[in-house]
């Protein structure tokens, strides 16, 4: 309440006080005087809060007491005004406004605090009170001196006077008697009990007759409850519309908290420890799970995000007996349903993994929520689940579909009676993707196999067996960039996220120890590409002052100051050409080009930005940025440049600096010591090592599989690079296609066609009597004509990697492993494998029907789906439909109410 209007109350107050008590006894109508002060209370109580009505009137009552004629005890207006304005209060907070409203409120208020003031009297004992000042509060007549106000006037009595005659009767004529005083208290009583009556009688009328349809409305609401129906997500098919994923039923066991809450604690605990025995979980574990997120001890991942009327599934995938034990039982599980629900699936067609490609889903957190909140996204709700990885992430609001809005009857107990209405929900879209399940497959078993092979192959080097902890491999259509393959190794079962995935599962998924199965080494592993960077390093000097006629020595090593640098094996080939390096793949051949150009352009190591016809030329091929695909989380990978080095040189000098300061002790190797003594003095130099090492993919400079994938495919398509798509159109439900997802180019390099052409044939040379040549012995390469570089590339304190970079005029093969060897000898047969399915090869013989892909190449089209939901390889030309993704969202969210969220993924 504000000082200005408590200021004007006041002044209402005793203006209305000081016209009672002066000017209105004399316009008394039958003897009654009109309370202005209770009409003032009155006023306030229905115009303005009640706190400032109850403050008003205990002020004006006080003031009525103590201002003349102040003939009774202290303190009985103050009580009936404050009386007068809590139920004048009351019945504005429940009536609607009008004039009759307000008429009945001031009748009534006026009975009332008239009725209070003289109970107290009686109740005091106040000498005042008499049988005609009670008469006078029930309409009889008026009782003190404005009984007679004439006589008053007159000057015969005044207040005084008339109180004296009072208290002299009172003691020497008995004016009132023990019968008056008894049927006085009789009256007041029925005074009372009538006045509570018609409160009573008003208020059943109010809520009855004129709040009847509101209360009737409240009511219904509270005996239904609105229940989200999460829609069933989209299907991921391959090209041929095999299914990658899909939906099953699922029994999910849910505890309905309303109905918890409803029981005494001791049996509370005792279903949920009964609820916890029979899915097999720890009762602390079921209790976890049915905090709501935010609240106290909620775990994240755990707890419950969805609404608060929504039954809370507490488990997944109940074997059937168990959840049929507990629908037959229902009088030991109250408040537990147990309901068919979807969640993911893996048919696996051909037994293959797709793990990394495919992704997994988890429920929606806090702020995702929020987030789709603000934004009106009506897809999602608290009970959501999402992608979190691979095409479920990337085309995770296609996929997701509309939920649905289920309303059911309740009892008191919060128990479901029967549905009240239902609005359907949508299912998500189709993804249709350009995976191949059939190479898919050839491809895993094969990575899977040199790997399990290599493991078991000593290395002559080292003389202990290859640790192959990690390898990779891809297949993409060359002239696209469209994906036909890609696995991972290790890799991990995407059906471990379904039931909600355990803390040992998830430890073991992101251990080192265990290989890090959640990294997908094709678009986030990065490795340095050894040999296989040779094409590119002779593409950027071919346009760099070079030409196909250059003839440069082969030796056996290749000195750089007083440091040798040398050749594989130390082989030795003599003066050669391009073609005959990439052939044999000649380190010294490329050491000398990188060196010729450090020495011509950037000899001055503290010049940053000196020019490097090999790192433009590697820039240019798109390495050290994202290709772009279509799957979240890529890496960029690292060009080793000046640039590169001087950032991490301060990123690193007080690290190694400090080491270099000290004395060298037992757990600092010589060669860590010597490191961070030269690092600490010139760590940015970028010096002519540098630049050989960059020439051979050696050192700093890092690649991912798909980064080295796109590159051979722009030298198989002619120079287009290409964003890799997994994705390659969504269809929906009924079969519709509502976007095809088109090959996106990245950009175009520089080299000519005749460049390409040379560095075209320099690579199959390499397949027919170079490195690769020994793994493709009896292939029909003049049917097939592979192109192909091998590369192994040394990692200090490690085991050479292998790498086979591939490809023909149709697809790009790449394959390598970690600490696997030589490139040749840890994956060559698995590539060559990889191909021969590709293209039917049996023995020295192509069989195209023998081919994994009908046709041989990729289909342009999409599968066919059918009404009655098969889904059928294609048959017919694409064709594109332009309904927009936004209009299909919108006529899914129309006649959608609001309701709460729940359902299980």
């Amino acid at each position: 309440m504000s000082l200005v209007r408590g200021l004007v109350g006041l002044l209402l107050v005793v203006v209305a006080l000081g016209l009672q008590t002066s000017l209105f006894p004399h316009l008394a109508w039958n003897g009654v005087v009109p309370n202005l002060v209770l009409l003032v209370v009155v006023a306030a109580a229905l115009s303005r809060s009640p706190q400032f009505a109850l403050v008003l009137g205990f002020t004006g009552g006080v003031l009525m007491d103590l201002v003349g004629p102040a003939d009774h005890f202290a303190g009985r207006w103050a009580l009936a005004l404050v009386v007068v304005a809590w139920v004048a209060a009351r019945v504005r907070q429940d009536t609607r406004p009008g004039t009759l409203a307000v008429l009945g409120t001031v009748a009534a208020s006026s009975f009332i605090g008239t009725s209070v003031f003289a109970l107290t009297g009686l109740v005091l004992r106040d000498p005042v009170v008499g049988v005609g000042e009670m008469l006078g509060v029930i309409g009889r007549r008026p009782v003190g001196p404005a009984a007679d106000p004439d006589r008053a006037a007159a000057g015969h009595e005044g207040p005084a006077s008339w109180r004296a005659r009072r208290r002299g009767a009172g003691r020497g004529l008995m004016a009132v008697t023990g019968a008056e005083r008894s049927r006085l208290r009789l009256l007041v009583l029925r005074a009372l009990v009538l006045t509570l009556f018609l409160t009573l009688f008003a208020r059943l009328y109010y809520l009855q007759v004129v709040g009847g349809d509101d209360y009737r409305a409240k009511a219904a609401d509270q005996s239904v409850r609105d229940i989200v129906v999460q829609p069933q997500r989209g299907l991921v098919v391959d090209d041929m519309g095999r299914p990658l994923v899909a939906n099953r039923l699922s029994w999910v066991v849910s505890i309905d908290r309303s109905v918890l809450r409803k029981l005494e604690e001791d049996e509370r605990d005792k279903l949920v420890a009964r609820v916890a025995t029979a899915v097999d979980q720890r009762p602390a574990k079921v209790e976890r799970r049915l905090l709501d997120c935010g609240s106290s001890g909620a775990e994240s991942g755990v707890c419950w995000n969805g609404s608060p009327f929504q039954a809370v599934p507490v488990a997944t995938d109940v074997d059937q007996a168990v959840a049929l034990r507990i629908l037959e039982q229902p009088e030991d599980y109250p408040g537990v349903v147990v309901e068919q629900q979807n969640v993911r699936s893996y048919p696996s067609p051909f037994g293959v993994n797709l793990a990394h490609v495919l992704g997994y889903l988890s429920p929606i957190t806090e702020e995702e929520f929020d987030s789709a909140s603000e934004a009106d996204d009506r897809s999602l709700n608290g009970a959501s689940v999402v992608g979190r990885a691979g095409v479920e992430r990337q085309y995770d609001e296609w996929l997701r579909g509309m939920p649905g809005y289920r309303r059911v009857s309740v009892d008191s107990m919060g128990r479901v009676l029967g549905d009240d209405s239902e609005i359907a929900s949508t299912p998500g879209d189709t993804l249709v993707t350009s995976i191949d399940a059939k190479v898919q497959a050839t491809v895993e078993k094969e990575l899977a196999r040199s790997i399990a092979t290599q493991r078991a192959t000593v290395d002559k080097v080292t003389g202990r067996k290859f640790a192959a902890d990690s390898g990779a491999a891809v297949v993409l259509e060359a002239k696209t960039g469209r994906v036909v393959a890609m696995a991972s190794q290790p890799t991990y079962d995407p059906e471990v996220w379904v039931d909600g995935i355990t803390d040992k599962e998830l430890a073991r998924l992101y251990s080192e120890k265990a290989g890090t199965p959640l990294l997908s080494r094709v678009t986030q592993g990065q490795f340095a590409p050894g040999s296989t960077w040779k094409p590119f390093m002779t593409a950027a000097a071919l346009r760099n002052g070079y030409s196909a006629d250059t003839r440069l020595p082969c030796g056996a090593s290749y000195q750089v100051g007083n440091r040798p640098f040398k050749n594989f094996e130390s082989g030795t080939y003599g003066t050669i050409g391009f073609a005959k390096a990439l052939e044999v793949s000649c380190n010294t051949f490329f050491y000398a080009i990188g060196h010729n150009y450090w020495k011509k352009f950037g000899s001055d190591v503290d010049d940053v930005d000196a020019r490097d016809p090999l790192v433009e030329g590697a820039q240019e091929w798109g390495f050290g940025s994202e290709t772009g695909i279509d799957l979240p989380g890529e890496a960029s990978g690292r060009i080793a440049d000046r640039a590169w080095k001087r950032a991490y040189y301060d990123s690193q000098k007080s690290y190694y600096c400090g080491i270099a300061k000290k004395p060298q002790t037992a757990d600092t190797s010589a060669f860590l010591y010597k490191f961070a003594r030269e690092f600490c003095v010139e760590g940015y130099a970028y010096r002519a090592g540098d630049a050989v090492n960059f020439s051979i993919g050696q050192g700093d400079t890092m690649v991912t599989p798909l980064q080295l994938a796109v590159g051979y495919a722009a030298l198989s398509n002619g120079g287009t690079l290409w964003q890799p798509r997994v994705g390659k159109a969504i269809v929906t439900p009924e079969g519709e296609v509502i976007q095809q997802i088109k090959p996106k180019k990245a950009g175009k390099v520089k080299s000519t066609k005749a460049q390409l052409a040379f560095i075209d044939d320099a690579l199959k040379g390499v397949a027919s009597v170079g490195t690769m040549s020994w793994k493709l012995g009896g292939f029909p390469l003049d049917q097939v004509p592979i192109r192909a570089k091998t590369g192994s590339a040394e990692v200090y304190g490690k085991q050479s990697t292998g790498w086979v970079a591939s490809y023909t005029k149709d697809y790009v093969v790449i394959m390598m492993i970690s600490q696997g060897g030589t490139g040749s000898g840890s994956t060559g047969d698995s590539v060559r494998k990889i191909w021969e399915t590709l293209y039917g090869v049996e023995g020295d013989r192509v069989v195209p029907r023998r081919a994994a892909i009908p046709g041989t190449t990729a289909p342009t089209e999409l599968p066919t789906f059918a009404e009655d939901g098969s889904i059928l390889p294609p048959v017919g030309p694409m064709t594109d439909n332009p309904k927009k993704k936004a209009g299909k969202k919108a006529g899914a969210k129309a006649g959608q109410g609001a309701g709460t969220a729940g359902g299980a993924q």
